[in-house]
């Protein structure tokens, strides 16, 4: 099942009612629960995967919170600027967690080296056909590099490849750079990959893996190294979504503006294509983690990533 995306940008009251979110209008501070009135909507905590909290002025009751995170829902809170800084996850998202997180702490460095070579592989040949998408020709040398990958990426072909990436994916902007703080579009970018961090890091506490331990990212100041090493070949199709973006309004503005953030805000349901079928990027996220925590059980060797 699709699970839905909340985006929160306005002032409101978030309670519970029988398994419901319960969305009220917060023009006066808190609402007592029986105001009826003030009801704006209503939606099932089950058919909920991501929520997105974007104004100081939202309150959200301690039940509500509690029901989100034990049906696995990403909570997501952005800063004043409008951009994500924190996630919530649930503590406990598998009944084989315990084994599960096991198996993925004393994984081998052989083995992770191989998921980190099978994983980089997968982002640089997303990224070839990505500029295939944009720029109408294929990118020989892409494949050729994500043929060349070896165990670990000791040749360091992901950064030689996301160097020729960068410098070509937008041609409409010459003096393109891509960076955390660098010009636009890069805070769309930075946008969509917090949605789709939010995503990955959902999958994995539901496959029962630990999402702060990674197979290469290891920052001993990242909570999610984990899911930064698998939403790695993930990351064009966000990428796709700010291109469209960028492409289809001449006027784009540079800013966070609503309209942007709806269309970043539907990565979660985007289509891609993994395991020989298609399927919407946030079960595609499940498909990858679940066949990740086989790896790490010793019942696979291989991690399915989507196929751009």
């Amino acid at each position: 099942m699709i699970k839905r995306t909340l985006y929160f940008g306005n002032p409101a009251y978030l309670s519970l009612s029988n398994n419901q979110l319960v969305i009220k209008k917060a023009d006066d501070g808190d609402l007592p629960l029986e105001d009826i009135s003030q009801v704006i909507k209503t939606i099932p905590i089950e058919d909920i995967g991501v929520v997105v909290l974007d104004n100081k002025q939202l309150t959200i009751t301690s039940g509500a919170m509690e029901q989100l995170l034990e049906n696995n829902v990403a909570v997501i809170t952005c800063d004043s600027h409008s951009m994500p800084s924190g996630l919530m996850l649930p503590l406990e998202g598998h009944t084989l967690q315990q084994e599960r997180f096991q198996s993925q702490l004393e994984a081998s460095l052989p083995l992770r080296k191989q998921l980190w070579q099978q994983t980089v592989a997968a982002k640089i040949n997303n990224q070839a056909e990505m500029l295939k998408y944009a720029n109408g020709q294929e990118a020989r040398n892409m494949i050729i590099w994500a043929n060349q990958v070896r165990s670990g990426d000791p040749d360091n072909l992901e950064g030689r490849a996301a160097a020729f990436y960068w410098k070509n994916i937008f041609a409409e902007l010459p003096y393109f750079v891509r960076g955390q703080h660098e010009a636009p579009p890069n805070n769309l970018l930075n946008y969509g990959y917090a949605i789709l961090r939010g995503v990955v890091a959902r999958a994995l506490v539901a496959s029962g893996l630990l999402p702060t331990m990674g197979i290469h990212h290891h920052n001993r100041y990242n909570a999610f190294c984990l899911a930064d090493d698998i939403m790695e070949p993930y990351r064009p199709y966000v990428d796709r979504v700010v291109f469209d973006y960028c492409t289809n309004h001449e006027d784009w503005s540079p800013q966070l503006t609503k309209e942007v953030k709806t269309e970043l805000l539907g990565i979660p349901v985007i289509d891609v294509h993994i395991d020989g079928r298609r399927s919407p990027l946030m079960i595609a996220a499940t498909t990858t983690t679940s066949s990740l925590a086989h790896c790490f059980g010793g019942e696979s060797r291989t991690v399915l990533y989507p196929e751009f």
